[in-house]
């Protein structure tokens, strides 16, 4: 996944054009269902790396001993919590012209 920290994503709620967010397809739902399907995409790429990662601090222990902060672990899930939201990216991309998108129905296929 590309890096995450340095993106131009807001972390907050933004107004956009919605002239320049329909351009591409000139229709805003079709618009809307490609970000968001990318937004899912993103979602899930993330939540793997994340998994990925904090499977590093996973302990496999039968005991009923009390499970210990680990710092480590808390400080990989504060850095995601941070991170914009899958559809602020996907609808960045999507303004950026960084998404492939084609209409079959018009295309035929």
């Amino acid at each position: 996944m590309k890096d995450l920290k340095n993106t131009k994503a807001p972390v907050s709620t933004v107004t956009y054009n919605r002239n320049e967010f329909d351009a591409p397809t000139d229709n805003i739902y079709e618009a809307i269902s490609i970000t968001a399907k990318r937004a899912v995409q993103i979602n899930a790429e993330i939540k793997k790396e994340l998994l990925e990662k904090l499977e590093e601090f996973a302990t496999y222990s039968d005991s009923l001993e009390e499970v210990f902060e680990n710092k480590e672990q808390i400080e990989v899930s504060k850095f995601y919590e941070k991170l914009p939201k899958p559809h602020a990216l996907a609808v960045l991309e999507w303004l950026e012209d960084k998404i492939y998108h084609r209409n079959t129905e018009k295309d035929g296929e």
